[in-house]
């Protein structure tokens, strides 16, 4: 199994466990962490939702190979039934990251309640240099945190944020050593067993109620124009290039 689960102590664990593969996400993958938030947000026992990856990694974003022979095809696909489930959480969700976060793995964070990054944790958006465009609302939400300037460094150029960086724009809330990362958020995610449910999830909705039309109107839009893209020239190239270990050529476009 490439996603375990557990609950333990009122924590719904959802952990991407693909070492070998750097955590990258299958479409399987996908349907199975939207599951389980599904699962999660259906039991009374469950008081928070805790995300995790493997020491030293997160995620590495989209398998690539997978990604090319299951493609998304619309908004009933895996990964935007992952978004979906994510958005509709109405447990807290809790993060702990370590290492790399690349792609999904840093624009899923963007929707989450509560981050904490390892001193070792480096975030990046590189989807324009795929050939592609940002997903998971992460046009709208990047901007609104970072500013225009900022947010053109991270999305159009691609480039990666440090674990200080993070905190800084507000994508996490504290850096820690990387052994403490998972025992800090687990503890953060227990608090919850203190707190009166019904009053945290309402308390979640009204916070984002305000942004939910607009972060769903963004992936939406994103959805329409990552589609073209994926079967963009462009694109071809990027992943071509990929597979071939070699610096895309993008000088003819």
């Amino acid at each position: 199994m490439s996603i375990k689960t557990g609950l333990v102590n009122g924590v719904a664990t959802i952990e991407i466990a693909r070492p070998e593969k750097k955590n990258a996400l299958t479409m399987a993958m996908y349907e199975d962490m939207a599951s389980a938030l599904k699962a999660a947000g259906e039991n009374p026992a469950v008081r928070a939702v805790l995300f995790t990856g493997q020491p030293g990694i997160f995620t590495s974003g989209n398998d690539l190979e997978d990604f090319m022979q299951r493609p998304p095809q619309g908004m009933d696909s895996p990964v935007f039934r992952f978004m979906k489930a994510l958005l509709d959480s109405d447990k807290p969700v809790v993060v702990a990251v370590t290492g790399a976060a690349i792609g999904i793995g840093t624009t899923m964070l963007l929707h989450c309640d509560l981050v904490y990054v390892a001193d070792n944790a480096r975030l990046a958006m590189p989807f324009v240099s795929l050939g592609l465009v940002p997903e998971f609302a992460s046009s709208l939400v990047v901007p609104a945190l970072m500013g225009h300037r900022k947010a053109a460094e991270k999305l159009l150029l691609g480039d990666p944020f440090t674990a200080e960086e993070a905190v800084e724009c507000g994508v996490a809330n504290a850096v820690l050593p990387a052994d403490e990362v998972l025992p800090h958020a687990r503890r953060v995610a227990e608090r919850f067993n203190a707190l009166p449910p019904s009053a945290v999830r309402q308390s979640k909705h009204l916070m984002k109620r305000w942004t939910a039309e607009g972060v769903m109107a963004s992936i939406g839009a994103e959805a329409e124009v990552f589609g073209k893209a994926l079967r963009s020239a462009e694109a071809r190239e990027a992943f071509q290039a990929f597979f071939e270990k070699r610096k895309p050529d993008f000088s003819k476009f």
